[in-house]
């Protein structure tokens, strides 16, 4: 595992984005206190040792577009639709 204090602190602020909620990159630079980190934030979500217990598919680009997922784009696309299928059933 590539870990360092700073991957772990953006591991840490995936694992609260809420199920079936998405976030961007600079939202989430934000959130650590690192707005000008945002590419550093994208390369330790890619860093990511457990894609689904430390959800980095919900986390997209600034424009809403799907940026890239280890599991590809269709996987991040699907889990994303199935968040959101079970989030709009309540």
């Amino acid at each position: 595992m590539n870990s360092s204090p700073f991957n772990e602190t953006v591991w840490q602020a995936l694992t609260k984005i809420p199920y079936g909620e998405t976030t961007t990159y600079s939202d989430l630079a934000n959130k650590i206190n690192k707005p000008n980190a945002v590419r550093a934030v994208a390369s330790a979500i890619g860093k990511n040792p457990l894609n689904i217990v430390i959800p980095c598919h919900r986390v997209i680009g600034k424009d809403g577009q799907l940026r890239g997922y280890r599991g590809g784009l269709e996987m991040k696309q699907s889990l994303l639709e199935l968040e959101s299928r079970h989030t709009h059933l309540s």
